[in-house]
Formats: structure tokens, sequence, C-alpha cells
């Protein structure tokens, strides 16, 4: 609050520069001539739409679990990816009073636009807890294309998360809009027609340049079962 004339105050924020890189992901598939020629339906349309799976796969991996080493930084790494919010007293279970210590683990800005990501195994455990009434902390969605909830926040989930096992982070929750992709450029297709002529295949090439970063590491927590 500033008086009538007053000075503004400074603020005591500080900022850093983070760097966000690009890296190549890609494949290479071969089909031989008689194939191509032989088929009913676009083959090429096919391998396409494959190529952009096998990337979009690719490329989850590396958002969760990356190193930045040749590849993003992923969401669970050590040293620039979420902070542990809760550590799990058991390396093989939970328990619903650590997904609430977890909840409120996170700040509450961020708790605005959160959402929880597991994968399928630690959902199931999830699904199973009940709060000191006997109610499930899981609820489903009562509208269709709308995720199910834990604690009123939607949850998702990957494969590329770890399972519950000893110390693994086994669930993150967190506003995932402070993680930050960038896309260098489309994915590029492409036919190689003559790499491969001796051998009578046809070669498609796909590749994607992108990278990715978790910019503000207090707004996606993690929790991690003990070692």
């Amino acid at each position: 609050w500033i008086d009538e004339e007053g000075a503004y105050p400074e603020s005591d924020d500080s900022f850093g520069q983070v760097t966000i890189g690009s890296y190549k992901v890609g494949t290479i598939i071969k089909v031989s001539e008689e194939l191509i020629n032989d088929n009913v339906f676009d083959i090429e349309g096919y391998i396409a739409t494959e190529f952009a799976r096998r990337i979009g796969s690719k490329e989850e991996q590396a958002f969760f679990s990356g190193d930045g080493n040749g590849k993003p930084l992923g969401i669970l790494s050590a040293t620039g990816g979420a902070q542990v919010g809760v550590t799990a007293s058991s390396s093989t279970a939970l328990t619903s009073d650590e997904i609430v210590d977890l909840y409120y683990s996170l700040r509450s800005p961020y708790r605005k636009g959160a959402i929880w990501v597991a994968n399928d195994s630690t959902l199931k455990a999830l699904r199973k807890l009940k709060d000191g009434n006997g109610q499930y902390l899981w609820q489903p969605s009562l509208r269709e294309n709308t995720p199910d909830t834990i604690l009123g926040r939607p949850i998702l989930t990957s494969a590329y998360m770890p399972e519950i096992a000893a110390a693994n982070k086994t669930l993150v929750f967190g506003d995932f809009s402070h993680y930050w992709i960038a896309d260098r450029q489309g994915r590029t297709f492409k036919r190689l027609g003559e790499l491969f002529a001796p051998t009578g295949q046809v070669g498609f090439l796909g590749s994607q340049r992108v990278d990715g970063r978790l910019v503000l590491g207090e707004a996606i927590k993690a929790l991690q079962m003990k070692a």
C-alpha cells in the first residue's frame, strides 16, 4: 500500500535465464516396393500417422524422465525437475494422508490449475484410498470427456510415470503450464526413393526438433516413495 505521492517500493523478485535448446528425434521406416505398388490403401498416409504416434510417445517419455543429455530435461529429473513435496513412509504403498499432504505441499496459486499425473498401476492404488470417513479420494467424472478427480483436481495417466517402488517419484501434482516445450519446427516427413533402391525398398524418414524444461520448480510437486 502506498500513500498519496508516496514512493513505489521495489520488489525483491529476481529473474534468471533458462536455456531451452533443440534436440532431434526421428526414425526411418523401410517398405518394399511391392507392398507400395500392391497396396489398396494410402500406406504413405498410414506411415505418416505412425511417425506422429512414435515421435509423440518418445517426446512424452523425455518430458517425464529425460536427463537433458541429447534430449529434453524431464519433470522427474533430480536436478531442474519437480520438487519433492512428500516422501512416502513406505516403498510399496501410498496412504490417503500422503495424498492430502502432496496436495497442500503445492502453493495455492498453482493448485488452481493443477493436475495429478500417474501411471495406470499407481492410479489403481489411488482409487482404493479412502479418507477418515470412508469416502474414496478418487471421484468419477459425471460428464463425458472430463477427467476423473482426486481432491477436486483432474487426474491423468502416462505410461512413462514410474510405478510404485523404492525411491521412485510415482505421483506428481502441479501446474504443467510451467513446463515449457519448444517446437523448433513441425514434424518433417520425407520419402527416400533412391537410397534403398538396390534392395527394392522405399524409405520414409520422420523427425522433429524439440526441447522441454520446467522453468519454475515449485509449480510441480512429486511424491517420492521411501528409499
